[in-house]
């Protein structure tokens, strides 16, 4: 199919992107394309019609007061909102998805990424619901006081808990009631049981798959096989180092490199945000760049496997753009999106088909989590 064609027939929700550490650290505008993969120039161009932006603190660099970070992350979404309501438009149900696409705007959502941001206090947790926040990802890369990451399952030193705590399971029940999506992308696999806990169905905001590659941070089939049955969505993550093997060993060779080097980084601009972040993101970009590319066949291969093995009704899209040094060749930015779809298309899948994975999926998924956050009906 022609691909402005399929664009035009596209409405994209994206469940993960980085880039409100640009717009407060480098002061970089929605509004005008740039150097970040996310921007309302390149989202029309590729038909993303809403993006959770993530609000994810770096435990390491600010891990003193993490929720003030998450908070000042926060702020700059908003900023970005109240600037440009012409061209953005806020949603923190289903439905206003749906009004912004209606009414021509890119639908803003919010993730956050890190139960660590919460400094062990639900207190929080209600308060980034009030701000606009929608879901929340249990554990980032590191283990924290909800439940263990698989980041770190392997680290020497760190104390783990065998999955969810306690506190965990409490803010996963409050997070039901809140209709706060919970989100099962970084944990460790003993950390799957909160599909247990949960009474509405989960998500994995930018998980791919460990079948086909075999990352700790992919899912297995079975966990695929889990939150299909849990009603969920497993929306499939965008770098390469996730969806093509010979990249990620590649990669991992270099991995002491980059901690190296991003561990100097935050050493050397430690009372600079900003020089910190794109020092940062300039750093895994070059060491990354030192990998060929996988070609977007790999891509591909995760979002088939996803729908071939927990149904096409429980995959989507999590691209983890702004958040990650590298994706398969012919995806620069929100723009490629219709070649994804285009892709979709010659392996059999049917319109109706990748309408779902592309928005319908955790659409769907928001409005369960709303239904149960209101409780039965009088």
């Amino acid at each position: 199919m022609n691909l402005v064609v399929l664009a035009a027939a596209l409405f994209v929700v994206d469940g993960h992107a980085d880039t409100p550490q640009f717009l407060l650290d480098l002061g970089t505008d929605l509004t005008r394309s740039g150097e970040q993969m996310v921007d309302l120039p390149k989202a029309r161009q590729g038909r993303l019609g809403a993006e959770f932006f993530s609000i994810w603190v770096d435990p390491e660099f600010y891990g003193a007061h993490p929720a003030r970070r998450a908070l000042d992350l926060i702020d700059a979404v908003h900023l970005q909102l109240e600037r440009h309501p012409r061209e953005l438009a806020v949603a923190r149900t289903a439905s206003e998805v749906l009004a912004a696409r209606k009414a021509g705007k890119l639908a803003v959502l919010m993730g956050l990424e890190g139960g660590h941001a919460l400094e062990g206090d639900l207190r929080m947790l209600r308060t980034f619901h009030r701000l606009g926040v929608r879901y929340m990802t249990l554990t980032w890369s590191n283990t924290n006081e909800l439940g263990d990451s698989s980041g770190d399952a392997q680290k020497p030193g760190v104390k783990h808990h065998g999955g969810l705590t306690a506190l965990g399971r409490q803010a996963v029940e409050e997070m039901n009631r809140l209709g706060m999506l919970v989100d099962i992308s970084h944990v460790a696999d003993t950390t799957f049981d909160a599909l247990e806990v949960s009474k509405a169905p989960v998500i994995a905001s930018h998980s791919s798959c460990r079948a086909l590659t075999d990352h700790p941070r992919n899912m297995t089939d079975e966990m695929l096989r889990a939150v299909a049955k849990n009603g969920g969505v497993v929306m499939v993550n965008f770098f390469s180092g996730f969806v093509d093997e010979s990249f990620r060993k590649a990669f991992e060779a270099l991995r002491p490199e980059e901690d190296k080097a991003l561990a100097a980084i935050n050493e050397k601009y430690k009372d600079d945000p900003a020089a910190r972040t794109k020092a940062w993101f300039t750093a895994g970009r070059e060491i990354a760049a030192r990998v060929p590319r996988p070609p977007m066949k790999s891509l591909i291969d995760h979002i088939e496997h996803v729908a071939r093995v927990a149904g096409v009704d429980h995959a989507g899209i999590g691209s983890d753009f702004d958040g990650i040094p590298s994706t398969p060749e012919g995806i620069d930015s929100a723009a490629d999106l219709p070649r994804i779809a285009s892709e979709l298309r010659k392996r059999g899948f049917t319109q109706a088909e990748v309408a779902k994975v592309f928005s319908g999926n955790v659409l769907r998924v928001m409005r369960a989590a709303e239904k149960i956050a209101a409780g039965p009906s009088p």
